[in-house]
């Protein structure tokens, strides 16, 4: 994560103050989000948050879950990236900046931190004049699980 980007990021114990300070309810929908996604380790998609509150509260509708998940980002609770099918995943509290491999083959997913990274982003500096964001890299290919059954 890069100093710009970490500097205001916001904490769970601060995100309903933020949410008031920037005109926003703090609403019994909105804190059960909250809750679920405190509860969650790791990742997980907005559907994924939708059907977890909607066992908790039915009435959940998809555009306070989306809207909410828009804020968090931007406070820097929750960041998102990008699987293979396009789909969005949130990562909860995100205690380091870090990237993807993903098997085209069985779907298996390993992240990959800064240092393991640091060559690929040096080389898109280097050659294209461009600084990538480890949160939204995905690399796809192959494991060695799916690369060994093939070739036996």
């Amino acid at each position: 994560m890069t100093a710009a980007r970490s500097r205001d990021r916001a904490t769970w114990g601060t995100v309903r103050e933020e949410l008031r300070a920037r005109g926003m309810r703090w609403t019994p929908q909105r804190r059960q989000i909250l809750q679920v996604l405190a509860a969650t380790d790791g990742h997980i998609t907005g559907s994924e948050l939708l059907e977890r509150c909607r066992k908790l509260d039915p009435a959940t509708t998809p555009s306070t879950v989306y809207r909410t998940l828009d804020v968090l980002e931007e406070l820097g609770v929750i960041r998102h990236s990008h699987g293979l099918d396009g789909r969005e995943e949130f990562h909860v509290q995100p205690v380091a900046e870090h990237g993807h491999l993903v098997c085209s083959s069985c779907g298996a997913s390993r992240e990959i931190d800064a240092a393991q990274a640091a060559p690929i982003a040096r080389a898109f500096r280097r050659t294209h004049d461009f600084d990538i964001f480890l949160d939204h890299l995905t690399l796809a290919g192959r494991c060695a699980a799916c690369r060994a059954a093939q070739a036996g």
